[in-house]
């Protein structure tokens, strides 16, 4: 057991509080000396191309307006990354504005509503620690949305309609309120469920990020939501979202209508942080004040300054690049847009200007890094990718055709492994020698560092 460092409160002039702000302090010293002097003490968490990728750093033009004045004041009392806390604080008021405010693209109109996947390690990520503290400052904002719309438990793309469906003129009056904020801390279980066939989860989210009408095409029951406004927030494990997002899901549009953000602790505060109660209700008082001025603004435009900026990066934004990662980040243009949109309602304008613009950007650049270190260059095929995970790790020790069968524990015939080699090597990722034991040749496997 560690020894206990910090003494205890013997000093009649020391409050509790002062106490554990102080052994807070002494904690964090203790970190940042053993991260000075060795090695990060935490396990390594590789990239998909099994390099020790460097973790993006979010630039500093996204801490912006109200939306970094709530961090910096909440980042010092938390463990959680501030990121996170920074995301899920952007997301929660884009779902509590509504719909009104939209930026149009041709005829595309692109709203507040945004969907995002906060991806670290399992309990040690402080992810739901940072939806604790970014609920707070929405909740002085505005309770009864807390306490109404924001739900968690998506399972099904009828429950989702469910939530924001129309009256039917009878005996269901509908939804009130066509705002809907998902929280949903196991983010896996929605992708778990989306896999059975006969799932409209997938289909009805993709639509939900678009805009327009939702319906089910149920005889019996069908159900229509006109101008629906749904956001989501999932938080997930890097393995878990490699292990369960599909090609097809990466394919078809799913995963690119999503914003991934690496998050981890930040630091060791073991008596937790304190922020004060007054604190919270400022901040909630400000945000509440964007969020009412946010909701009587109709279309959205750019200041002459921003769409000259804007010229000079959409190009870049819009080119395409190759493989599945190129899919995932497919929406670099539209997802920039609605975060510049997004900072600008809460500097409590109606046009984009050039700060909104970079603010957007910092929060895309750091999800598209994010998607290129959890997905890198996989090939989408769920067996060949857990297959090129295991000979990155195997290093040049390789993988013999046995070791590889072993590890899909030994569920998968030999032509669905020859298979997924077959894509390895058409891919370049993986190579293949042959070793003579006792007079008889034998594959070996070994992955090839991507280029």
């Amino acid at each position: 057991m560690p020894r206990l460092q910090s003494t205890p409160p013997d000093d009649k002039d020391e409050t509790l509080e002062q106490y554990c702000d102080r052994a807070n302090r002494e904690a964090e010293q203790r970190r940042q000396q053993q991260l000075n002097e060795h090695a990060d003490p935490a396990p390594p968490i590789l990239s998909a191309i099994g390099t020790a990728a460097a973790w993006p750093t979010l630039d500093q033009a996204a801490y912006h307006g109200l939306l970094g004045e709530v961090v910096r004041t909440m980042e010092p009392q938390t463990e959680a990354d501030p990121v996170a806390i920074l995301l899920q604080v952007l997301i929660y008021v884009g779902n509590m504005i509504g719909d009104a405010p939209h930026y149009l693209v041709e005829s595309d109109r692109h709203a507040g509503n945004l969907f995002s996947v906060l991806v670290g390690q399992s309990a040690k990520g402080r992810k739901g620690t940072s939806g604790g503290r970014a609920r707070a400052v929405v909740k002085a904002a505005d309770e009864l949305w807390v306490e109404h719309r924001m739900k968690s438990g998506l399972s099904t793309g009828e429950g989702l309609i469910n939530e924001v469906r129309d009256g039917d003129n009878k005996e269901d009056l509908g939804a009130p309120d066509k705002r809907l904020m998902i929280s949903e801390p196991e983010f896996g279980n929605a992708l778990a469920v989306m896999e059975r066939p006969g799932n409209t989860l997938s289909a009805v989210i993709r639509k939900a990020w678009d805009g327009g009408t939702l319906s089910t095409l149920t005889k019996h029951s069908p159900m229509r939501a006109t101008n629906p406004h749904i956001s989501i927030v999932g938080h997930i494990t890097i393995d878990e979202l490699r292990a369960r997002i599909t090609r097809t899901e990466m394919a078809n549009g799913f995963a690119n209508r999503f914003l991934y953000a690496l998050v981890r602790r930040s630091k060791l505060l073991p008596h937790g942080g304190h922020l004060l109660e007054p604190e919270i209700e400022r901040l909630g008082e400000r945000v509440k004040a964007a969020v009412d001025h946010a909701k009587s603004i109709g279309r959205v435009r750019m200041t002459e300054a921003a769409a000259h900026k804007w010229a000079m990066l959409y190009k870049d934004l819009s080119a395409e690049q190759p493989g599945l990662l190129g899919a995932i980040i497919a929406r670099a243009e539209a997802q920039t847009i609605r975060l510049a949109m997004l900072y600008a309602l809460l500097d409590r304008r109606d046009r984009i200007d050039v700060e909104h613009l970079a603010a957007g950007l910092a929060v895309w650049e750091y999800s598209e890094a994010s998607a290129a270190y959890i997905f890198g260059d996989a090939v989408g095929d769920p067996v060949a990718d857990d297959i090129l995970r295991a000979l990155q790790q195997s290093g040049a020790a390789g993988m013999t055709r046995t070791d590889i069968s072993n590890l899909l524990g030994r569920n998968r015939s030999a032509d669905r492994i020859g298979t997924a080699l077959t894509l390895l090597t058409n891919k370049r990722r993986a190579r293949m020698d042959s070793r003579t034991s006792g007079g008889r040749p034998s594959e070996v496997w070994y992955a090839v560092r991507a280029a």
